[in-house]
């Protein structure tokens, strides 16, 4: 994947790729994945980070921005929030924009602070997204259910790799991990298969956008995927 202009995956849902800020090329990760969603009354702008040449996305989002008149940020965990703030700097003036995330993803903002809103899991955000909590212990990664799209979108928690969908482990496997995700960790995604999506959006890697659900739920099925930069 390369940094790219953006793709149109479904009547008004797009998504674009960029190079990823702190990641060594070559390596999965290198390259992340933002999204843009038209939802009723906002533009939903999802984990949104700028390429090097942003002109091409710029040019979607300026248009789509206009036609909109309020951008909703929502960002799926707090390092996410990338280029959060240069886009409420560049719409703020014109348009309502707010951040949505959570708490600590307060800590990665400064002149937009006062635009930034505390996501609750289960509570609807803008253009009727909702928000849900997983892990236990719980963390700070919401993946959000887009009803007008008939998506799920997630940060790091699943990613795509092989043309397959997995659940991230940020730990070597071995037993102890293995019994942690299917005893403790992968359970609290069983409500997110419950909503029967048909799109599964990725920031990693690729996103299946038909069968959606079938996918999430071999994922859950299979033993974790452990990758370390």
């Amino acid at each position: 994947m390369r940094a790219s202009a953006p793709v149109e995956l479904g009547d008004g849902l797009w998504s674009w790729s960029a190079r990823h800020p702190q990641w060594h090329p070559g390596e999965f990760g290198a390259e992340v994945v933002s999204f843009a969603a038209r939802a009723p009354e906002a533009l939903l702008l999802i984990d949104p980070l700028l390429p090097g040449d942003p002109s091409a996305a710029l040019e979607l989002l300026d248009a789509e921005v206009a036609a909109a008149g309020w951008v909703a940020i929502l960002i799926t965990i707090p390092y996410h929030a990338r280029s959060a703030e240069p886009l409420w700097e560049r719409y703020q003036a014109d348009q309502e924009v707010s951040i949505h995330g959570h708490p600590a993803t307060l800590k990665r903002l400064d002149a937009s602070a006062p635009a930034f809103r505390p996501i609750e899991p289960g509570r609807k955000l803008p253009g009727g997204a909702t928000p849900y909590a997983i892990g236990r212990p719980r963390r700070y990664e919401y993946p959000l259910h887009l009803p007008g799209h008939d998506a799920l979108v997630f940060g790091d928690a699943v990613v795509g790799v092989d043309d397959r969908l997995r659940v991230w482990s940020n730990r070597r496997i071995d037993g102890d991990v293995l019994r942690f995700y299917r005893e403790r960790f992968n359970p609290t995604l069983e409500p997110l298969v419950a909503i029967g999506a048909e799109r599964m959006l990725m920031t990693h890697g690729r996103s299946v956008l038909e069968r959606g659900t079938d996918a999430l739920r071999e994922s859950l099925a299979a033993p974790p995927w452990y990758h370390h930069p």
